[in-house]
């Protein structure tokens, strides 16, 4: 597991069931998070901000849709209905 990971904390309830429960739609972000040392996540006004080498590639959102910022592996493994509730 990175040492990097984010803390939940201060994240979004909603986007924090989505990421850690084994059945949420973001929980295979959250693995790959863990498991890229190329990726790196920071908790910002409540929504999680990912990087690959320090640039910004996607904020996931607790009850809005995803932003993509650049085209990614991880953008990759959100779900196809990016209407995400």
């Amino acid at each position: 597991m990175n040492r990097d990971c984010p803390d939940t904390v201060n994240m979004c309830s909603h986007l924090r069931r989505k990421l850690t429960d084994a059945d949420g739609v973001y929980h295979s972000i959250w693995q790959t998070i863990n498991d890229d040392p190329q990726l790196t996540a920071v908790v910002r006004s409540r929504q999680l901000h990912i990087y690959r080498n320090g640039r910004k590639v996607l904020v996931l959102k607790g009850r809005a849709a995803p932003q993509i910022l650049r085209d990614d592996p991880v953008c990759a493994l959100l779900p196809q209905n990016n209407n995400v509730k």
